[in-house]
This record gives structure tokens, sequence and C-alpha cells, in this order.
């Protein structure tokens, strides 16, 4: 079917954009023979543009009556339009001139330090604000690292101080107890000025039951013993396997037993001084030979190394 020309423009004497409702003065006839088709099987087919035809008459029917039916109610809005009217790009809409400030599409990134830089990018505000964070934690970590590195040499200063002072006390200390045992030294003494030394503090053997308990200075039988130290004679005389033995007590209350000796010089109850002779060495007693067999008794108890205590009195064997 051939298009109708003109129809669909508004009705004469209409003004533009007003509803159309068609009557029969206003809809045109159509011109022309129409043919329909028969179709098999003895059916008339419509063609599609009569049914359109059809259908826009049944509209504008429908649409007529429900015109008449109901009034047109108007919508009023002043305060929207009043107030629509200065938001940005209305007035372009509308036709008019209006300057629109243009934006970047999002501003999420964007803060007011941005703005206030005139950074209006998004994208390149947030490449500077991550810069910005990966030199601060930057200058973080080489602080953080200088900070270790200072506490690193403070505690390597203060270690090798501590260590410095402590080599300086523990030499004060040996120069202290240096200067005590030359001290002691004038005043203690070995028992002889010539010996060679045979059996020492704890040895085991065949002529002692449980164990040496002294030092052995082997000596010519004959050889002057001196006392020690300044003291006060406890007991001069036999006792058995230890032959004739002298037994010196000091201020502290140590006893100092001097063992087989041939001859003895003192008595109980006498005061002797350093170096002070109070015997000979001999070979009495339990013995395969002359020699001085020296025990130390701190406070008259059990016996205990008498090199070793010579040796903390300033003495060297």
């Amino acid at each position: 079917m051939p298009p109708v020309p003109d129809a669909f423009d508004d009705a004469p004497g209409s003004a533009p954009g007003e509803e159309w409702n068609p009557t029969e003065e206003s809809v045109r006839p159509v011109r022309g023979r129409h043919k329909l088709v028969r179709q098999r099987g003895g059916s008339m087919a419509r063609s599609s543009a009569v049914l359109g035809v059809g259908m826009i008459a049944a509209v504008g029917a429908g649409g007529m009556a429900t015109a008449q039916e109901k009034p047109v109610a108007s919508i009023s809005m002043p305060d929207v339009a009043e107030k629509a009217k200065d938001l940005p790009g209305v007035k372009l809409l509308a036709g008019g001139d209006e300057n629109v400030t243009g934006q970047p599409l999002t501003q999420a990134a964007l803060t007011a330090s941005d703005t206030r830089e005139g950074q209006t990018d998004a994208g390149e505000a947030l490449r500077s604000r991550i810069l910005q964070q990966a030199q601060a934690q930057q200058s973080q970590a080489e602080a953080a690292a200088r900070d270790a590195a200072i506490e690193k040499a403070a505690d390597a200063a203060q270690a090798k101080a501590a260590k410095a002072k402590a080599s300086a006390e523990a030499a004060e200390r040996q120069k202290a107890e240096e200067a005590r045992l030359a001290k002691l030294a004038k005043s203690f003494k070995l028992p002889l000025s010539g010996y060679q030394l045979t059996s020492q503090f704890g040895e085991s053997g065949s002529l002692w039951s449980n164990g040496h308990t002294g030092t052995d200075f082997a000596a010519p039988s004959g050889t002057p013993i001196k006392a020690i130290h300044s003291g006060t004679i406890k007991e001069a005389g036999w006792a058995g396997s230890y032959g004739y033995r002298t037994i010196l007590q000091l201020d502290d209350g140590t006893e100092l037993w001097f063992s087989h000796q041939s001859s003895m010089n003192v008595s109980a109850g006498q005061k002797v001084r350093t170096g002070e002779t109070i015997g000979r060495v001999g070979s009495t007693g339990n013995v395969t030979g002359a020699h001085l067999h020296l025990e130390v008794h701190p406070g008259g108890g059990d016996a205990i190394d008498p090199a070793a205590w010579l040796r903390g009195k300033g003495l060297t064997l």
C-alpha cells in the first residue's frame, strides 16, 4: 500500500504541538482502489498496512472518547520550575547562553588541598599522593635505618666502654691483690729455705690410709724449720705416725702442723715470730726419708692444701 501523504500532519487551524483528536472532517479518506489478495483455503488475508490504519483509527477514536469523558488536569509546579532554572545547563538546554565550568568525570580522588593547588585531574592527584606516600615511607624507612645504626653504634660503644671498664677494674683488683700479697709476704715466710716438693695434698698411696693430708718438703736431716707466721705454739711433742710434731696456732685460729722433725726448739704456750726457728727436719714417724710434712687446718678443722694456702699468702713455692 502506498504511503498516505500528510497523514500525520497537524490538523488545519490547530496550534502546533496540541493534542490531535481525529474527526470525520480531519481524517482524510484514503484514495485509490485496494485489492485484497485471497489466500489458500478461501480465506482473505489482510495486509499489514490495512491493519496499521485500523489500529491508528481505533487509537484515535479511543483517545477522543477518553478526552471527552475526562477533563484534562493541568499540572503546575511553579516552585520547581523557579528553582530548576538556576541548575547548571538548564538555560543551555532551553536555548539560552550559559557558561558551564568543566569538571573531571570523577572527583573522588580530589581533596581540598588539591583544589587549593589548582589540581583538578583526579588521576594525577591520586598519582601525586601515591608518590608522596611512597616518599614518606621511604623517608621513614631511612630514618628507622639511621636510628638502628645509631643505636647499634651506641650499643657497641657502650659494650666497648663496659669491657674497657671491666678490664681496668680487673687490672686494678689485680694490682691491689699483688700489693696485698706483697705486704703479706713480709709477714709470712716459707718453712724451709732449700727443699724439693715430693708428695702433694690429696695423693693416695700405701703410706696414707685416707690420702695424703699435707705437702712434703724433702730436705737434708737437720735443716732448720722456720715459723711461717707469728703465733702461739699450741703443741710440741711426739704424735705417733707424725713423729715429732709442732702445732703453731695463728691469730685467726689456723693451725700449722710441722711433722717428722728430728728435734724441736719450742714448747707449748710459747710465742714465736715469723721466720723464727722452731725445729729441724728429720725422719721420725711413718716416713721413707728425711722431710718436713706440713699440714694446714683452718680454725683447727679439716686439712686443706698447704701449697694453695701458702700461695694465698703471697708465697711462691
